[in-house]
């Protein structure tokens, strides 16, 4: 009788296998939620972050930091830069060099599987659940990418999308 097809690793392999101590700013990748709705998709999407290596930029709401400490189950501090003015951020990565990507519905938007992997520091925009990337901000944009849905919803949640779009730049998938 053989073992089972899948070998599943063990809480002592995955260990040996991951980082000892939280990552610090590596300035590549970063997600902005910067137009946050609900607090525990932030906590969420910061468990991705840490997965892929990426930063998370968060807007200064008086509601942020705790719902980042509530949603996030993470055993060390992650890598979080704090928004003052989100529209004057994005104008100051760009003007840095950083590839400014919004995660919306847009003409000419990348299809999410077309999306390569980034090779420039890149900061993945994500808008409001509800209305998007605000219009003040899609001239801010360097470029757009959709994310194909077939069901009758009319767009994800901001910590799957940014999730879906963290991973692709990231090289993972």
């Amino acid at each position: 009788m053989t073992g089972p097809a899948v070998r599943v690793r063990t809480r002592t392999d995955l260990r040996a296998a991951r980082r000892t101590r939280p990552q610090r700013c590596l300035g590549h990748l970063c997600v902005a939620p910067l137009w946050p709705m609900h607090g525990l998709n932030l906590g969420t999407l910061l468990r991705t972050c840490d997965a892929v290596g990426a930063c998370m930029a968060v807007p200064r709401l008086p509601w942020v930091p705790e719902a980042l400490r509530r949603g996030n189950t993470l055993r060390k501090p992650a890598c979080v830069h704090w928004v003052r003015e989100p529209l004057s951020w994005l104008a100051e990565r760009r003007t840095a060099g950083d590839l400014v990507l919004g995660v919306e519905l847009a003409e000419e938007a990348v299809r999410l599987a077309d999306l390569p992997m980034a090779r420039r520091p890149t900061v993945a925009v994500l808008g409001h659940e509800r209305d998007g990337i605000p219009p003040e901000a899609l001239d801010l944009l360097d470029a757009a990418v959709e994310i194909p849905m077939i069901g009758t919803g009319a767009s994800l949640n901001v910590a799957v999308a940014g999730s879906l779009v963290l991973y692709k730049l990231a090289g993972f998938t």
